[in-house]
């Protein structure tokens, strides 16, 4: 049987990120993709012009009918915009015994538009990491959760271990907001930790990357890979996808996808 995944974001009208990033991303990766739409955008390379949030009654029904068909190997989050919605979610991964779960605590769009209320981001922090698998930070959006300044890797690693302590399996901090030659990310298990560095690229053109990383990591779980194995062939994903960025409309493009077919 085909690998089976599940995306549970908001959608992105321009395909760069959100659920259309996600299904692109495991479509390469040779897996089955799903969604359960949590919140319409109106957007573009230049930004988010409009967002419409679904029903979290709705949300939970998505995730119900797919699970209980097509079945799911693995799931991600994404935006998840209110505290109503999270719950829901949270309710959807208890109700069905979902064990394989990333959360990618999706904050802040690359423009610079807030994609979750604030006073939600304390029940992701109290009620969704608990069910992570992995939890899939970048600097400012670990920063939010642990309330700690994030300046270096030693500050990466103290994040991803509060976070972990926080319930979530593992913890992969991720460093492309950072400085310097290589970009670094910190994961870490509960045991150990493990650093994965890259080229940094010279490109404005990484709309979705986040989205792509942890839909990658998804995938690979899906596909029955270990947790660290999952994490260094998304972090390899993630690299080629970026390096192949598409020059597409008047803002900053989004990374490619297909470029992993030809890795």
């Amino acid at each position: 049987m085909i690998p089976r995944a599940l995306t549970i974001a908001g959608s992105d009208s321009g395909g760069g990120a959100g659920i259309q990033a996600d299904l692109k991303t495991f479509t390469v990766h040779r897996v089955y993709g799903m969604t359960a739409i949590t919140a319409l955008t109106a957007q573009h390379t230049c930004g988010v012009d409009a967002i419409h949030t679904v029903p979290p009654e709705f949300v939970a029904r998505q995730i119900d009918v797919v699970v209980s068909d097509i079945g799911v190997d693995a799931i991600k989050t994404g935006m998840l915009a209110n505290e109503k919605i999270i719950t829901a979610v949270c309710a959807a991964i208890r109700r069905h015994h979902l064990g394989t779960v990333v959360v990618d605590p999706v904050f802040i769009a690359q423009s610079g538009a807030s994609l979750i209320e604030e006073h939600a981001q304390q029940a992701l922090f109290d009620e969704l990491l608990p069910l992570a698998t992995i939890v899939t930070p970048n600097v400012p959006e670990a920063e939010q959760l642990t309330g700690h300044r994030i300046a270096s890797v030693g500050d990466m690693r103290d994040a991803a271990e509060i976070l972990v302590k926080q319930g979530a399996r593992s913890c992969l901090v991720k460093g492309g907001h950072g400085d310097g030659p290589e970009a670094i990310d910190v994961f870490f298990d509960g045991a150990s930790f493990l650093e994965l560095a890259a080229p940094r690229v010279a490109t404005v053109h990484t709309h979705g990357t986040g989205c792509q990383l942890s839909a990658a990591i998804t995938a690979n779980l899906a596909i029955g890979l270990p947790l660290r194995e999952a994490v260094i062939r998304g972090k390899r994903y993630i690299g080629i996808a970026i390096a192949a960025g598409l020059a597409i409309g008047n803002g900053n493009g989004p990374a490619n996808p297909l470029a992993w077919l030809d890795a």
